[in-house]
């Protein structure tokens, strides 16, 4: 075999080899972005939970509900 041939196969080893490290990488960084999705997307909710619940306690008190002290 020619060097040139022997230097195009060797540079696409090399090219095919660093392809493949090159999605391992991109993959786990996608799984890495879904669950900051969906951590992020359950935090929201219980963020959403929490201001929910303050806002019902924090409602002005009224005189009209609370009860006379003979009840």
């Amino acid at each position: 075999m020619s060097d040139a041939l022997i230097d195009l196969q060797t540079t696409v080893a090399f090219q095919e080899h660093n392809l493949g490290e090159l999605t391992d990488i991109v993959t786990a960084q996608q799984r890495q972005l879904d669950r900051l999705r969906a951590e992020l997307q359950l935090l929201r909710e219980r963020v959403d939970t929490l201001d929910a619940a303050l806002h019902q306690r924090a409602q002005p008190f009224s005189a009209l509900d609370e009860k006379p002290p003979h009840y």
